[in-house]
């Protein structure tokens, strides 16, 4: 089963799929500390690639996954959100990342917003759920701007991660 990516838009990104043109701003972001700290296994150069390419593939096997983040007014990569949901995970994620040089300037919390939009509205979901490590503080004030509430911790491969649930399709007004 293929599934083309959609492409879908907020005020100043356009989310689309991944493309080769991609990586060197994805291989940044895994090389950066502060990812490597809160995403395990994230790396630069092969296992790079193979995050990228999983992130990818993850649409033909599920019918949704991440959308890669490309500013509007210049096309740069800016980073990716959308949904994770590998088979050890008990409900699909809502996630994101930035890129180190456009983190804090809004884009994946403009972006994580479309997101659920889109999962309440075209996928059906009822409810959402995003996990974070609690000491990754930019991500859990993504998740507190979004309105996602600190439900319970998770153990998650070997790691403790905080469930933050997001408003329901009723409570959301995006």
């Amino acid at each position: 089963m293929i599934n083309a990516v959609p492409v879908l838009e907020t005020p100043r990104l356009t989310l689309r799929g991944w493309r080769e043109t991609d990586f060197p701003g994805f291989a940044a972001f895994c090389a950066d500390e502060a990812t490597r700290r809160f995403i395990p296994g994230a790396e630069t150069g092969p296992k790079a690639w193979q995050r990228m390419c999983g992130f990818a593939g993850q649409w033909s096997l599920r019918g949704y996954g991440f959308w890669a983040l490309e500013r509007k007014d210049d096309g740069a990569f800016v980073g990716y959100a959308g949904f994770f949901h590998p088979p050890d995970w008990p409900e699909p994620e809502l996630g994101w990342g930035a890129v180190p040089a456009y983190r804090g300037a809004g884009f994946v919390t403009e972006a994580a917003r479309r997101m659920r939009a889109y999962a309440y509205q075209n996928l059906g979901w009822k409810t959402l759920v995003s996990f974070i490590h609690p000491e990754n503080h930019p991500s859990v004030q993504v998740a507190l701007r979004l309105g996602a509430i600190h439900e319970r911790d998770h153990e998650l491969r070997d790691m403790r991660l905080g469930a933050w649930r997001h408003p329901s399709p009723a409570q959301c007004h995006d």
